[in-house]
């Protein structure tokens, strides 16, 4: 199975939340998982950081925020030069879809959590 490194964008340490969720079963799946969130803190065993900090080599991004919340990052999310971009549900967001796509950023309004259990991932 191949490995993509992910960033989860809008980590918590909140065990009811899906991008918690998400960090554990990406882990499970055996990628590589970077995290960024409001608190400092540690989700199994992957530091959430709070800074835009540059990684290197990151396949795709899920996002677990709004799309008011986005804006802030979109910036740092393109710099990445990510592969791809995953909207998970209540984060769908137009205007960063469109800025994505024209920089050759494939983008998906899909569930981490849902490509994970049917191996679309």
């Amino acid at each position: 199975m191949e490995q993509k490194k992910t960033l989860v964008l809008g980590a918590s340490d909140n065990p009811s939340r899906y991008s918690y969720l998400a960090i554990q079963r990406l882990r499970n799946h055996g990628h590589p998982v970077v995290a960024i969130g409001r608190k400092p803190t540690r989700v199994a065993d992957v530091p959430v950081e709070t800074d835009k900090i540059e990684f290197a080599n990151i396949d795709t991004i899920t996002l677990y925020l709004n799309a008011q919340h986005q804006r802030e990052y979109y910036d740092y999310i393109l710099s990445l030069k990510p592969a791809r971009i995953i909207f998970n549900p209540g984060a769908e967001n137009d205007e960063l879809d469109t800025l994505a796509r024209a920089q050759g950023i494939k983008t998906m309004d899909a569930c981490t959590l849902v490509m994970l259990s049917t191996n679309q991932y």
